[in-house]
């Protein structure tokens, strides 16, 4: 069975992500600080790795199959996306296992007529000056990526709204530009995310590089 590991398994895509795991058979284990909090969100009877995700060693992380880094933090704080994806990396260099799968940002996929970046547009947004650092960080977090040949990697990247919610019967699927459903909608769900986690882990068709997904 394959042996999964989730940090940041209590926040809004951590805990989809989670909990279609479970649903799909996956031998599943939240990695988190507060195990109290955990258990109140997903159960009594789950598995458990209580511990700062920076704290996180090889040791604890070397009999997966694959960690999915589900990490949030402050706007404030957003350099810790980097930080953590480096941290990660940095215990399985030279390696093929665990597969890591990151969840990154819509901020790093390109739209319009000129390819822009997302965040370019993110940025004009009214109040953006209180959160444009988490697109700007998961921007520097992909290019950080881009440049790892040696460690088994791959990104997702949800649309311009990420939102909890359940997963779409219609899965859009794509690389680098930003999707939009029939209706001009740019959004996925936390269930979206979370089907597309379980069936990359299923069944990998992406390696060293980021794929995108929304809901149809």
């Amino acid at each position: 069975m394959t042996k999964v590991g989730i940090i940041g398994a209590t926040g809004m895509a951590g805990s989809a992500a989670f909990k279609e795991a479970q649903s799909a058979g996956l031998d599943v284990t939240a990695i988190v600080r507060n195990k109290s909090k955990a258990k109140d969100k997903l159960g009594d009877s789950i598995q458990i790795l209580e511990k700062d995700a920076f704290a996180l060693s090889h040791d604890d992380l070397a009999n997966f199959d694959v960690v999915v880094d589900a990490f949030s933090t402050d706007p404030a704080q957003a350099y810790l996306h980097v930080d953590l994806t480096a941290h990660l990396i940095s215990l399985f260099r030279e390696t093929q296992q665990p597969r890591f799968i990151f969840i990154l940002g819509a901020g790093s996929l390109h739209t319009g007529d000129d390819n822009h970046l997302v965040v370019e547009d993110i940025k004009k947004v009214p109040g953006a000056e209180s959160f444009i650092n988490t697109p700007i960080n998961q921007l520097a977090e992909l290019h950080f990526l881009q440049d790892v040949t040696n460690v088994n990697w791959v990104g997702i990247s949800p649309a311009s709204s990420f939102v909890a919610g359940e997963a779409s019967d219609n899965i859009l699927y794509g690389t680098e530009e930003l999707l939009t459903n029939k209706d001009g909608n740019s959004e996925t769900t936390g269930g979206t995310m979370a089907k597309a986690i379980v069936k990359e882990i299923q069944e990998p068709s992406h390696k060293q590089e980021r794929f995108t997904v929304a809901n149809g």
